[in-house]
């Protein structure tokens, strides 16, 4: 019985993959800068430089709009957390480092872009949304939010998370996009997914390779991940009833989740048709498929049944 891959073992052995698939991004990533997505002329001081304060009719955003923002906005505010997990469970050195560092920077232009956009547009209370950005960064992100701690190396279970957590992040930037029904965020929105999308190949890349190299232990960290995946805003002020709003007005629903994110992943890797499993890696394939089967047969009929009547209340108090 071959002895399972340490962490060190893992990250030693795909390094390789890891600067390839860095030198890849690299060179499809394309520069911009938050700046040039935010329309300065709507901007005005607040009442103590003199202008007003900010109230509800000042807004141009519909209730799902807002929910919508707000929730990818403190997602995105939560990176020192996730660069603090991120970098504990990738080496600091050689392009592990190097992809970190990347990655960090990239990410932290989404924030700083839809802050300012909502600022200068008067979209959402400023005062409840600095409230709601300290509530949230203060208690952070743990992987354990997200999944069950386990003795597996971290690695695999984090490279798993964030394969389908990005492109998640990916549709409901787009999806924001249009309930927001303004040029501006649109353009803005559209070009934070096209990050997003980069991001989530790298780290697809390096989970399909990790699981060429170790199919039993990267399988079992997949099927663990699918089975307790929670988006990382999962905490947040107001999450519950942002998510009920989303997921009503699909934003980001079940169906997505299955059919936009978690299938077309899994196809990827061929998680049904691979031939390299050991006994560990079919028993976790056998539960996957299980989970995936029970989510597509019984628990989305049931979400969008219950959806359809609270649209069909929402119409008739209209």
């Amino acid at each position: 019985m071959t002895r399972p891959l340490t962490q060190r073992e893992i990250l030693t052995e795909l390094e390789p993959v890891a600067e390839s698939a860095l030198n890849r991004h690299l060179a499809l990533a394309q520069d911009w800068h938050p700046h040039d997505y935010v329309p300065w002329n709507d901007g005005r001081n607040f009442a103590m430089l003199g202008g007003n304060d900010w109230d509800p009719g000042q807004s141009r955003l519909s209730e799902v709009a807002k929910a919508a923002l707000v929730t990818n906005l403190l997602t995105e505010d939560n990176l020192p957390s996730y660069h603090r997990e991120i970098s504990a469970n990738f080496s600091r050195d050689g392009a592990w480092g190097t992809w970190v560092g990347r990655w960090t920077a990239e990410e932290a232009r989404h924030s700083i872009a839809i802050r300012d956009y909502l600022i200068v547009t008067r979209g959402v209370d400023p005062v409840a949304l600095e409230q709601a950005r300290m509530q949230h960064m203060t208690g952070g992100f743990h992987a354990t939010d997200t999944a069950i701690a386990t003795d597996e190396p971290g690695f695999l279970y984090s490279v798993a998370y964030v394969s389908f957590q990005e492109l998640a992040t990916r549709i409901s930037h787009r999806n924001t996009a249009v309930v927001c029904a303004d040029p501006v965020a649109d353009r803005m929105l559209q070009r934070i997914g096209a990050d997003e999308n980069l991001h989530m190949i790298f780290y697809r890349t390096l989970c399909g390779a990790a699981l060429e190299l170790a199919p039993d232990q990267a399988m079992t960290a997949i099927d663990l991940i699918v089975r307790n995946f929670r988006m990382p805003g999962t905490g947040m002020p107001n999450f519950r009833r942002n998510g009920v709003l989303m997921a009503k007005h699909g934003i980001y629903d079940l169906r997505r989740h299955l059919l936009e994110v978690l299938h077309p992943v899994l196809r990827r890797w061929d998680i049904f048709g691979r031939t390299d499993f050991g006994p560990q890696g079919e028993q976790a394939r056998e539960r996957l498929g299980d989970f995936l089967d029970d989510l597509e047969q019984v628990q989305l009929p049931r979400f969008e049944e219950h959806r359809a009547r609270a649209l069909a209340r929402e119409a008739a108090q209209a």
